[in-house]
């Protein structure tokens, strides 16, 4: 998803990688592996039909959300959700370095993307956009004390990077990062659940619409497809917090600065659609 990191970071992840797969009893036969932001994150194919997904942090900022978000999820959400299951974790800190290795059960339907955001149109099956809508509802009436979306990030950014006030936000669960290097393709699944928890209702759905705007026809299928969710004038909240993530991070994340234009059209076009 992101390109290869500088070194040292490089080495030292591939180094740990070689570690966990030792510790875990497998082999890795990752022909391309994918790396995270920075560095942060190095999956790949291993033996036994496994997805090894290694992800490191600083030692003194190793925990919390997104550290135990996969396994949370591996606990708590209903197997109706699609997603890897998720075999094993090994932990282990080492010269200032925190590192969980996670072994999940192989998916073997390719992404749809390569990046978050489309720039092709994508084939959508009926039935995986089926599987998607009941995804989604399952997962919104999950009950938990997790956050994804903070109330104080969307009440101070909205207004700076859309003009528009926020009022009311209705919350309910969600996967956080719904975007489309996160879904499988034939067969819905649903990858990479360490953002897991509450956002503004309908905040997947149209994370998943407005990283479409570039393919047109697939972004309009999409928006047809998850109308039921979108068309609720409280998920106005999560569309201008979607948007609002897109052009604060424009200048920084090429996908973003690509995506930063269809984003300010659509905002424009739907200026007037307030909750209030």
């Amino acid at each position: 998803m992101f390109s290869e990191p500088e070194e040292p970071t490089a080495t030292r992840m591939r180094g740990a990688r070689a570690i966990a797969c030792t510790a875990l009893t497998v082999r890795d036969i990752a022909e391309e592996p994918v790396w995270g932001y920075a560095g942060r994150t190095l999956s790949g194919a291993v033996t036994g039909r496994g997805w090894l997904r290694l992800v490191s942090e600083r030692a003194d900022r190793a925990g919390g959300r997104l550290w135990e978000g996969p396994r949370t999820a591996q606990e708590v959400l209903p197997v109706t959700v699609p997603r890897p299951v998720l075999r094993q974790i090994h932990d282990w800190s080492t010269d200032g370095w925190s590192y969980r290795a996670e072994l999940y059960e192989y998916t073997p339907t390719a992404v749809d993307s390569r990046s978050p955001v489309l720039d092709a149109e994508v084939e959508l099956p009926e039935p995986w956009l089926t599987d998607l809508s009941c995804a989604l509802e399952t997962l919104a009436a999950v009950p938990t004390d997790r956050v994804s979306v903070r109330e104080e990030y969307i009440r101070r950014a909205v207004p700076e990077f859309t003009g528009h006030t926020v009022g009311t936000i209705e919350w309910s669960t969600a996967h956080g990062d719904f975007h489309w290097a996160n879904l499988a393709g034939a067969d819905l699944v649903i990858l990479d659940w360490e953002g897991w928890g509450a956002a503004p209702y309908g905040f997947d759905a149209a994370l998943l619409h407005l990283y479409a705007l570039r393919a047109p026809k697939t972004a309009a299928r999409v928006r047809e497809t998850l109308a039921p969710i979108l068309d609720r004038p409280e998920a106005r909240v999560a569309e201008l917090t979607v948007c609002t993530q897109v052009l604060q991070a424009a200048d920084r994340t090429p996908f973003y600065t690509a995506l930063a234009e269809p984003v300010r059209q659509f905002l424009d076009q739907t200026r007037h659609q307030l909750p209030w």
